[in-house]
């Protein structure tokens, strides 16, 4: 499944050259992912308060292939390419019709209130499959 968020380039995202900074695609991706896991109705809020972990990047392996400019429409694609007991990759997209501009593979992590990386709680494993 296939999750697409719209993104929409502000002034604010683009840098000297009139094209977005190369962090900001880090902030479009993480905007998505959260978009993607409200709608598969995980409360990330009552995830912390009731089990005691959140979610953390633990890594993000990223290729920027071509620009982004001011006033794009771009739309973030987001698929889900493993979940184990621990770990959730997702791989990543952002496109402006029908050309990538980014991608990357992030790898996610539950970690407890101590920092601790712990297992992903088994009612949000179960939606993630």
């Amino acid at each position: 499944m296939i999750h697409r968020f719209p993104v929409r380039v502000y002034y604010e995202d683009t840098d000297m050259a009139g094209i977005v900074y190369y962090a900001n695609y880090l902030r479009y991706i993480e905007r998505a992912r959260s978009d993607w896991v409200r709608g598969l109705g995980i409360d990330q809020n009552a995830m912390r308060e009731e089990d005691g972990v959140v979610f953390v990047v633990r890594r993000v392996e990223a290729d920027y292939l071509s620009p982004a400019k001011f006033d794009d429409d771009l739309v973030v694609e987001t698929t889900t390419k493993s979940v184990t007991g621990a770990r959730l990759v997702m791989w990543q997209e952002v496109k402006r019709g029908g050309d990538v501009l980014f991608q990357a593979e992030v790898t996610i992590v539950c970690v407890n209130e101590a920092g601790a990386v712990t297992r992903l709680p088994a009612n949000i494993r179960r939606r993630l499959h």
